[in-house]
């Protein structure tokens, strides 16, 4: 839940505004449901360090695929100069 509510009290105040309890009861529960499939900073903030975590390894898995591309090539070239003289 983003925020705690106080189911009660938040009943209370709506009657007391002219609300009926039925239909303060079913705003309030209205409220409740939809908040909590609402994240938090904590959610945010964890799937943000998840995120980062991921991006760091794929891009040192990019390095090292160029690094060994490199090595190939170098290993290559070195067949092709020795073959041709």
């Amino acid at each position: 839940m983003a925020y705690a509510l106080d189911t009660y009290a938040t009943v209370r105040e709506l009657t007391e505004a002219g609300v009926e309890t039925r239909a303060a009861e079913a705003i309030v529960t209205a409220i409740a449901r939809a908040d909590s499939g609402l994240a938090t900073k904590q959610d945010l903030d964890a799937l943000e360090g998840k995120i980062e975590a991921k991006v760091e390894a794929m891009i040192a898995k990019a390095v090292n695929r160029v690094l060994l591309a490199q090595l190939a090539i170098a290993g290559l070239l070195f067949a092709a100069i020795r073959l041709f003289t």
